[in-house]
């Protein structure tokens, strides 16, 4: 049988990109002098699944590399060094680092080895103990050794007894016993031999099942965790025995014709002690006889969740989409039908309607993700711009869990990086100007995102300066933005920051000032489907406030009718609908009209003009307005008519047929 080992390389990077995000995350959090010892166990055990999956591929580069990021993070699991804060910046370097080593053998790119070998250079530096000043004292070899370890003496080589009994089925699971057997002989002379008496005759054997167990000597200086450690991502997958042999006889277990088979695997383990994939802990033999009788329980990750490629839940998506057209077809032909059978038809369209709302409801939650993801670099983000700008800004995010579209969540996150790297470079003050206007040195910029009304809420509040209002408007004047008599209101005034070319930054740094950036995050965000707001009180500090669509598969729309022709307008775009009152119109030099709405004047669109359709009727009196907005401004569209509401599967006409101004699908 011939395996793809693609996929698996695909899950490998997979899940390694999502290690290093839980590194970098947990590295944020530990504080200088920090003994979190799950947060450095997190660490360890991303890095080392890493540095697995590596060996395991071939990546040489990127297997040297983890192994010695991962002796650092060892010395800091065993507290003999602490977590002073050039080597926690030192790690979260490596873990950039990584990901660009990783992203150059997914893309099959030549490895720049500059960077690399900073980076090296500064973790032997570590290593070597050039931070000594920072590392807790190193246990005497006098002291006791923990409870868990049974190793005589630190420093002194040991023998431990090793019974390693894998499950039958343990190729499935990806992991392969000689790797794990090379990676043991890493921590010093091995003896192995292996148990043959589950070896079945060579018709029966099945080449996908694992007869062999193994009984081994190893003289190490490393301790009992050290060893189990080896074993820990076959946890689930073996009976594992490690004693030490100075508590109990170490004769061998081996049959006389075994002896030829234990030199031979002996010797190609010893061979193989480049540090390769090992895997997590601890288990006590229960017999291989029990664990044959039934299918091993699956774990609760393994139960939980399967990964799926996106283009298969994309053409999920688009198949749910053509569905709900079909059925609003199929319920609208329903109401016409008159005759024999109607009403059971009517019942059974009902039925249909309901069963394709609960449908298209679960698919649509299958491509939900929490926003926490977009929120996971903005942490580092904060970190880097604190220390290049020798500013001091805390970063509070909450509704972290709150779930939209995987489409609109990917391209959320660069404006998101946008408006927090703006808020620290214009908003939050130096250190010593906010002491000296009575504020905490230490500024926060709070993310924040919930649902409200079908939609999700971005905002991004943080207490700094605050934007002037007065300087906006003179930089917007003296670009030639805005008239020198032209009156504008308060949030007029805050949206000249939306313009290109457009900074009130008194220099250009590396971080902004050059006006290139607040345009695009508008753009983006209109582009699916949102809104962005800015409020601001000078000294006090701003607020961006992002109101985005749920999904862009599906639309919530409200039908309205223009003569024979029915068009959809979002409800996300709807204000209100009013009738028209003849008295609130008014006209400009018989070229506009306008509607006067609680003091604000509208624009009034006949809609039956720009769409070339024959209305019901033009006089506006009586008839329906309803209140769009849109890029801060709101209209009022002329209709004739306004029927139900409806959750509609958008297809671009550009695409399928040709470009319509004013109509952006169908």
């Amino acid at each position: 049988m011939k395996i793809d080992m693609e996929v698996f390389r695909r899950t490998f990077f997979e899940e390694s990109f999502e290690g290093l995000e839980v590194m970098e995350s947990s590295l944020l959090e530990m504080e200088a002098g920090s003994t979190d010892r799950d947060a450095i166990d997190d660490i360890f055990r991303a890095a080392h699944s890493i540095k697995g999956g590596s060996g395991t591929f071939g990546f040489a580069l990127v297997a040297e590399f983890t192994h010695l990021l991962e002796t650092l993070l060892d010395e800091m699991r065993d507290g003999t060094r602490d977590a002073s804060q050039p080597l926690i910046d030192t790690l979260l370097k490596s873990v950039d680092c990584l990901r660009d080593l990783l992203r150059c053998e997914m893309d099959g790119r030549e490895i720049d080895p500059t960077a690399y070998n900073e980076i090296e250079a500064d973790l032997r530096r570590h290593l070597e103990g050039s931070d000594e000043s920072t590392a807790a004292p190193k246990p005497s070899a006098s002291s006791p050794a923990p409870a868990c370890d049974s190793a005589p003496e630190e420093g002194a080589e040991a023998a431990w007894n090793v019974s390693f009994t894998p499950d039958s089925e343990i190729f499935g699971t990806g992991n392969e016993p000689i790797r794990i057997l090379r990676e043991l002989a890493s921590l010093g002379r091995l003896e192995v031999i292996p148990i043959l008496d589950g070896l079945p005759s060579l018709e029966a054997i099945d080449p996908e099942e694992c007869y062999l167990r193994w009984e081994m000597v190893l003289h190490t200086k490393e301790s009992e965790s050290a060893i189990r450690q080896v074993f820990e991502w076959v946890e689930e997958h073996c009976d594992l025995v490690v004693k030490s042999a100075q508590s109990e006889s170490t004769e061998a277990p081996a049959a006389a014709e075994n002896a030829a088979s234990a030199s031979a695997v002996g010797s190609e383990v010893q061979r193989g002690q480049a540090a390769t994939g090992g895997t997590t802990g601890k288990h006590s033999a229960e017999g291989r006889s029990a664990k044959k009788s039934g299918s091993r329980k699956p774990s609760a990750s393994e139960a939980g969740s399967i990964r799926v490629g996106i283009e298969k839940i994309d053409t999920l998506v688009n198949m749910v989409g053509e569905l709900v057209i079909t059925q609003a077809m199929l319920g609208a032909l329903g109401k016409k039908y008159e005759g024999e059978g109607s009403t059971a038809l009517r019942d059974g369209l009902a039925q249909l309607e309901r069963n394709t709302l609960d449908l298209q409801d679960s698919v649509m939650r299958i491509r939900m993700l929490p926003i926490g993801f977009a929120f996971s670099r903005l942490p580092r983000i904060v970190h880097d711009l604190n220390t290049s700008l020798g500013k001091k800004a805390e970063l509070k995010i909450t509704g972290e869990g709150t779930e939209l579209d995987k489409t609109v969540l990917e391209k959320i996150g660069d404006p998101l990086v946008h408006l927090v790297r703006n808020a620290i470079d214009h908003g939050i003050e130096a250190p010593d100007v906010r002491r000296a206007a009575g504020k905490d040195e230490s500024g926060s910029i709070h993310l924040t995102a919930y649902h409200k009304g079908g939609n999700i809420y971005i905002e991004i509040k943080d207490d700094g300066a605050g934007i002037d209002p007065e300087a906006l408007l003179a930089k917007a004047r003296e670009k030639g933005l805005v008239d020198e008599n032209e009156a504008l209101s308060r949030e007029r005034i805050f949206d000249l920051i939306f313009n290109p070319g457009f900074s009130t930054a008194k220099e250009v740094s590396a971080v902004s000032g050059r006006g290139v950036g607040m345009d695009v995050v508008r753009r983006n965000i209109k582009s699916l489907g949102g809104q962005i707001e800015v409020s601001s009180e000078l000294g006090v500090g701003s607020t961006f406030s992002i109101r985005l669509p749920l999904t862009m598969a599906i639309l919530d729309g409200q039908l309205v009718r223009v003569g024979d022709h029915i068009y959809i307008i979002p409800l996300v775009s709807i204000v209100e609908t009013l009738q028209i009152k003849t008295e609130s119109v008014n006209s400009i030099a018989g070229r506009a009209e306008l509607y006067n709405l609680r003091n604000e004047y509208l624009s009034i669109i006949r809609l039956h003009r720009i769409l070339d359709v024959e209305p019901d009727g033009d006089a506006l009196g009586g008839g329906l307005l309803v209140v769009v907005e849109g890029d801060g401004q709101r209209v009022g569209l002329f209709i004739d008519d306004l029927l139900g509401q409806q959750q509609v599967v958008i297809k671009s006409l550009e695409a399928n047929f040709r470009k319509i101004p004013g109509v952006s699908g169908a």
